[in-house]
């Protein structure tokens, strides 16, 4: 099994797509990101702006200078709840404003494909099923380990 929960081998379903993030804080409190993502969106949706100069413009991450462009994801690469919005939208579409754990994100949907698990997709797959299951065995021996430290006195008053 690979991220997502595709066989390997199997063809994976991934959406290339974009996003403006803000991240409230004491300069930008959160009603005032919220009432700024909205400005954006319906600036986009009127065809006034270009999604990615307003990512380059106004977004908190890494990905501004690229105009907000996270490249093709797989799903799983992302937090559930900006999966869970980027799933719903069609190519062109840009969502409502989303709450992530990151900060509040508008999102764009460019194109979806299903394309094959790249070999070093398959392999960090498999790195990281093996550290999970060496990690549920350690926890395992942690916890028989304080079971057999532990020491009850039950005492009748």
């Amino acid at each position: 099994m690979v991220s997502g929960g595709s066989v390997a081998g199997a063809p994976v379903g991934q959406t290339h797509v974009r996003h403006i993030l803000l991240q409230p804080n004491e300069l930008l409190p959160e009603a005032e990101a919220l009432r700024r993502l909205a400005d954006i969106r319906e600036r986009v949706l009127a065809g006034t702006a270009a999604f990615e100069d307003m990512a380059r413009q106004y977004s908190s991450d890494g990905s501004a200078g690229r105009g907000g462009d996270l490249g093709w994801v797989y799903p799983g690469d992302t937090v559930p709840e900006f999966e869970r919005a980027m799933n719903a939208l069609e190519p062109g579409q840009v969502s409502e404003v989303v709450r992530t754990p990151f900060g509040l994100h508008l999102i764009q949907v460019l194109a979806r494909r299903q394309d094959q698990a790249s070999p070093e997709r398959l392999r960090q797959a498999a790195r990281e099923a093996v550290r999970q299951e060496r990690a549920r065995e350690a926890y395992e021996i942690w916890v028989e380990q304080l079971r057999d430290s532990a020491y009850v006195v039950i005492r009748e008053e």
